[in-house]
């Protein structure tokens, strides 16, 4: 193959440059972190930016359906809350969870030049996610009876159980979804997603209204539209990977090797469930546990406009764990253990630094940012008081998806799922509890407890396992990856 033609190595040569740099130990530190700085970052906002697009337009799309929704009336609104908020937040987790172990896998092999076998990771991974669609679209079905066990009145359980319905297609399409975009994230191509994406809201939007609205097809309707949506999305993308040139070594058709070594893909893939549903659905227990305080409807309404603000937020810097992964992968992949670190560096200072202006602006508006969303003084108050601990929250998850993302390029996830076990619903939750109940300090209290005893320690244990990493180790952990999954002899004999 000829280097200096082909658009797949174009991301290699910035790849040799940047170790290059830093490997020249004869020049001064600041040199050479200013030179690296100046070929890393704009490697790392392409991927970024594009990245945080998507996340923010499948965030709208969501939101969007919700908000047609909440127009029917405060029923509807409820039951679209209820499905979008919880069931599907627990879909979405586990199917990104399922889906990073391609991310970790793709990233080292493109890095290592092994293309041919990022569509055979794709394959294996979309046939692993589409078997774990199956009980959770039996879940889906049995969604109203489970709402009634876990407490919700009949009218809401039923009228969201309908909502859910709708809902079983999108499971199938997050299945071959999100392997597509970790097999195009691996490969530095993040833009096409975005103008897909962007094209899809547009049509959402129109077909929600028109099936809502129009059609008078109700919550069916809205989330039939929501599930339809996703699947253009992954046709789409499809469509993109075979006709791009740039696709043209990483995708080589359907092969029968896609079948093998899934005992192993299967174990990689449940720890990055494991991490990442873990970290997905802390918060949304702390708002399930502000349901059993004193004064409820105060501590969720203030509860529910914060986590709004910080989900859009969070969206940044989930844009730039994706970037983070697929560096740091591609990094260790070529067996560039200085580039690697310095990947790390830069994509932890950047989101660091953005999620401090949020958090500033966040304290700035503290008086006023609730009429957003509502014109309540009482509730206005509560978000003001909580919004210290909001911007607290903004600051360290700046540093902790990213780190996250650190721990998915490498392949850390079985360590990480352990350490969020432990620090999140052995210590925060408890935390969280001990000072909202017992302290009487409230949605403060929980939050604070959660917070400290949860988000930080998890960030403050990750930063300095990350700054203690022997990256020329993880180099070599990721060529003997490469070689347990790299072909369908050492997979069948790793299984």
């Amino acid at each position: 193959m000829d280097e200096s033609s082909s658009p797949l190595l174009a991301l290699h040569a910035g790849s040799r440059e940047l170790e290059t740099i830093l490997s020249n130990t004869a020049a001064p530190w600041a040199r050479r972190a200013w030179a690296g700085a100046a070929v890393e970052l704009p490697l790392l906002l392409r991927l970024a930016l594009p990245a945080v697009a998507v996340y923010l337009i499948n965030y709208l799309m969501s939101m969007s359906t919700q908000i047609m929704c909440g127009q029917l009336g405060n029923l509807e609104l409820a039951a679209a809350s209820l499905g979008n908020t919880g069931i599907q937040i627990f879909s979405y987790g586990l199917m990104l969870g399922m889906g990073s172990a391609v991310e970790t896998l793709c990233g080292q092999a493109y890095g290592a030049h092994k293309y041919n076998m990022l569509g055979v990771y794709l394959q294996r991974s979309t046939i692993l996610l589409t078997v774990t669609g199956v009980p959770l679209a039996v879940i889906y079905v049995y969604s109203g009876p489970i709402l009634l066990l876990l407490g919700e009145s009949e009218r809401i359980a039923a009228a969201a159980a309908v909502f859910v319905y709708g809902l079983i297609p999108q499971i199938f399409a997050y299945a071959a979804n999100f392997p597509i975009q970790k097999f195009l994230q691996a490969q530095s191509i993040v833009a096409p997603s975005a103008y897909i994406a962007g094209a899809t809201l547009v049509l959402h939007v129109a077909l929600s209204w028109l099936a809502v609205y129009k059609l008078g097809l109700g919550l069916l309707g809205a989330s039939l539209v929501l599930s339809l949506s996703w699947w253009l999305i992954v046709l789409a993308q499809f469509a993109y990977i075979l006709t791009t040139p740039r696709c043209r070594d990483t995708w080589t058709g359907f092969t029968t090797q896609a079948f093998s070594g899934l005992c192993g893909f299967a174990r990689l893939s449940a720890a990055s469930a494991v991490m990442l549903c873990l970290e997905t659905w802390y918060f949304q227990i702390m708002v399930l546990i502000a349901g059993h305080l004193h004064n409820p409807q105060l501590s969720l309404d203030s509860l529910s406009i914060c986590m709004s603000i910080f989900g859009w937020v969070f969206m940044v810097a989930i844009g730039f764990n994706a970037a983070a992964s697929v560096r740091v992968g591609n990094e260790l992949g070529a067996g560039n253990p200085r580039a690697a670190a310095f990947s790390v560096v830069m994509s932890t200072t950047m989101s660091f630094l953005l999620a401090v202006v949020a958090a500033v602006v966040v304290l700035f508006f503290r008086d006023r940012i609730s009429y957003l969303f509502t014109g309540g003084e009482a509730v206005a108050n509560a978000v003001s008081d909580l919004c210290p601990l909001l911007a607290i929250t903004l600051i360290l998850n700046g540093v902790q998806p990213v780190l996250s993302g650190v721990a998915v390029g490498c392949g850390w996830q079985v360590f990480v799922a352990y350490v969020n076990v432990g620090c999140y619903y052995f210590i925060g939750i408890p935390l969280g509890v001990f000072m909202g109940f017992y302290l009487g300090l409230g949605a403060k209290g929980v939050w604070s407890g959660m917070v400290i005893g949860g988000t930080l320690l998890q960030t403050l244990i990750l930063l300095w396992v990350t700054f203690r990493t022997d990256w020329q180790h993880e180099v070599e952990k990721a060529h003997a990856r490469i070689a347990i999954w790299g072909d369908k002899k050492h997979s069948l004999q790793h299984d």
